[in-house]
């Protein structure tokens, strides 16, 4: 039996808690021990804890100050935008805020601030990449910036979350000071390439574009040797005048070398182009089931 994935609500809430569980490890053990700033609901949660030590011993938990700065918050955007926009919000900021709680401090890296931006950064990057892989997100700045954004129209989300999210963190350079503002842009990167490769990985490909005097032969091959599927595109060569057929095919990054290899032996003047493809839905690939 089958099972459509797509619908099923209890795979994405899995891999929004196991993101939510990651996300809390790399604040809890890498940014809040080494003082690093890095922007988001986390980040301010940071700041507080910090500013809050001499007044309770240990200072304000991060979990407290996350609570505290996403409920009204959920509530203004139930009221402003509906419940359907905050839904998956609820799941992802409520495993993020138990996880905080739960969660032991272990400092994973000592003093050794280098350590902590980059096992921080790949870690919530990893973190974060499952919570959006599940539908998914935690509320904090990037809910804040569609709120704002409804009020001032000539700017993106993306460049309202930049902006707050700059202001966090130049507040973190304030209090922990440059070194470790530095470092939390590195930070920052990582984590921006972590969650980019990790959503991106899953559903990439490679796609190819060849042109050749032996189409009949390499098509053959594609589909009985590789067992995929490929299409002509009837091409002029602007040089020659020659009508010629190109043919295009996507396989898996597994299977490019094997095409390029095989072409080369059926038509060792083949000109094949390769890039990138992403999001490939059909047979063999992302299936709708």
């Amino acid at each position: 039996m089958q099972v459509n994935w797509k619908k099923a609500w209890y795979w994405d809430t899995i891999l929004i808690i196991i993101g939510t569980g990651l996300m809390a490890l790399g604040i809890i053990s890498c940014f809040d021990a080494a003082g690093l700033v890095t922007g988001g609901f986390s980040g301010v949660a940071i700041l507080v804890k910090s500013w809050t030590k001499g007044l309770i011993e240990g200072g304000i938990p991060l979990w407290l100050t996350n609570v505290v700065l996403n409920v009204p918050l959920f509530l203004l955007a139930i009221r402003l935008k509906g419940f359907g926009f905050v839904k998956k919000a609820l799941v992802g900021d409520g495993s993020l805020t138990i996880w905080l709680a739960v969660l032991p401090a272990l400092n994973l890296s000592g003093d050794d601030l280098l350590l902590s931006a980059v096992f921080g950064g790949v870690i919530m990057g990893a973190g974060i990449g499952l919570v959006f892989l599940g539908q998914g997100t935690t509320g904090g700045t990037d809910m804040m910036a569609a709120i704002i954004q409804k009020y001032v129209r000539h700017y993106s989300i993306a460049q309202i979350m930049q902006f707050i999210d700059g202001m966090i963190v130049l507040v973190g350079m304030y209090v922990f000071g440059m070194q470790r503002a530095l470092y939390a842009i590195i930070a920052v990167f990582l984590v921006t390439k972590v969650s980019d490769g990790l959503i991106e990985g899953l559903k990439f490909s490679k796609a190819a574009y060849i042109i050749t005097s032996k189409p009949a032969e390499i098509s053959e091959m594609v589909m009985k040797d590789l067992d995929r599927g490929v299409t002509g595109i009837s091409a002029k060569g602007m040089y020659s005048g020659e009508e010629k057929l190109m043919l295009f095919c996507v396989v898996n990054k597994k299977e490019i070398v094997a095409l390029k290899e095989k072409v080369d032996e059926i038509d060792k003047n083949a000109f094949v182009i390769v890039t990138d493809a992403r999001e490939v839905h059909g047979e063999g690939f992302i299936e709708n089931i």
